[in-house]
């Protein structure tokens, strides 16, 4: 019994202590594993995080936002900084489409406009531009405007909402350039480095060429028969020419939002000239009327109307102060002296005294005239 109680007790003993190596194993193991693993996946995930969250830490709220978004497309998707970038352009380009429609009928609309606008202005010059006609020119200006809903900074109205865009991603992209050191491996082909001007000059080429085609196919959209158009587009025109020179120092992760901005306006020009497009959007429709070059009038302007008002007033006042000499003389008179002068010539009084002066000098020429006679 005595041995069998002692085989037990080793046995269980010798059980006991193995098991809790075992245990103790298998939990330095789980324990490594878990190390590792968090390590890993801290190395993968923090640097990205952390990369975007300082740069965006110093940005406003905008910026700070679209670099977040490019981030948030980066990781959702898994694709490279630029392609990011890319996709982040079209999604921001495709939300603003219903504002840059609402913008093309605005434009329309006052383009439209513009003829009657011209009538007006046309009739308060004929009018001398006096307080009275531009008091009532003004005011059938208002009712027109308020008749097709538009305003004098409607063709302005675009810039509001683009010009924004586009600055607060030219400073997203310039920020994560310089703070983001992943985007030195963050784009393909020959654009790998990000964070360095194109020395090919292939991106600030494109650039130029898209904006230019951009230009001439969909600049005039909207502003058909207006006589500033054409200077628009060649202003337009001169700054595609000065692109290149102007981007050549910029890093290539600006260019991957700007062509694909421009490839998108492109594109987008294309789709809204279609009539049919138009029709279904409820965009009008405006004549094409080309007028000969004898015909082309200039283009209303406001402040150019204000201008004539205060010269026209300036005149009137000019010519009030000279005809007060005038007034003054003829308060003056007397009622029977204005009467008088009233009169033509032939009923006009002559006074007594220049009777009696007359009769004088012919009784003295009477005189004269006897006395050579006698002494002959």
């Amino acid at each position: 019994m005595n041995y069998g109680l002692n085989f037990s007790r080793n046995m269980s003993t010798s059980i006991g202590e193995a098991a809790a190596e075992k245990i103790d194993y298998i939990t330095d193991v789980a324990d490594v594993l878990t190390d590792h693993t968090v390590e890993a996946v801290v190395t993968q995930a923090a640097p990205v995080v952390n990369e975007v969250a300082v740069a965006a830490a110093d940005s406003f709220l905008p910026v700070a936002a679209l670099q977040y978004l490019i981030d948030y497309v980066h990781t959702f998707t898994g694709f490279n900084w630029w392609a990011s970038i890319v996709v982040t352009t079209i999604l921001i380009r495709w939300v603003t489409v219903p504002l840059m429609i609402n913008q093309l009928k605005a434009t329309s609309k006052f383009t439209l406009l513009r003829p009657r606008l011209e009538e007006i202005k046309e009739e308060m010059e004929s009018r001398g531009m006096s307080p009275t006609a531009v008091s009532e020119g003004q005011q059938r200006m208002k009712q027109l405007f308020n008749e097709y809903g538009v305003t004098p900074f409607t063709p302005m109205r675009g810039l509001l909402f683009q010009g924004p865009i586009f600055i607060s991603f030219f400073l997203a992209i310039t920020n994560m350039v310089e703070k983001v050191p992943s985007f030195k491996e963050g784009g393909a082909f020959w654009f790998v480095d990000l964070t360095t001007p194109d020395s090919m000059y292939i991106f600030p080429v494109l650039t130029a060429l898209t904006f230019w085609i951009t230009v001439e196919c969909n600049m005039q959209e909207g502003m058909e028969g207006n006589p500033a158009a054409g200077t628009i587009k060649n202003v337009s025109r001169g700054f595609a020419a000065l692109t290149i020179p102007f981007t050549a120092g910029f890093a290539k992760g600006i260019f991957c939002y700007w062509i694909t901005s421009n490839i998108f306006s492109l594109m987008y020009g294309l789709v809204i000239k279609n009539p049919a497009v138009k029709k279904a959007l409820g965009i009008p429709i405006i004549p094409v009327t080309p007028p000969s070059p004898g015909e082309q009038k200039p283009a209303f302007s406001f402040f150019e109307a204000v201008k004539k008002y205060a010269a026209a007033q300036a005149a009137a006042q000019h010519k009030q102060t000279l005809s007060a000499p005038a007034d003054a003389v003829q308060q003056s008179q007397t009622p029977s002296s204005r009467a008088e002068a009233s009169k033509p010539a032939s009923q006009q009084r002559v006074p007594s005294s220049s009777i009696i002066s007359q009769r004088l000098r012919s009784l003295e020429k009477e005189v004269k005239g006897r006395k050579k006679g006698k002494k002959r």
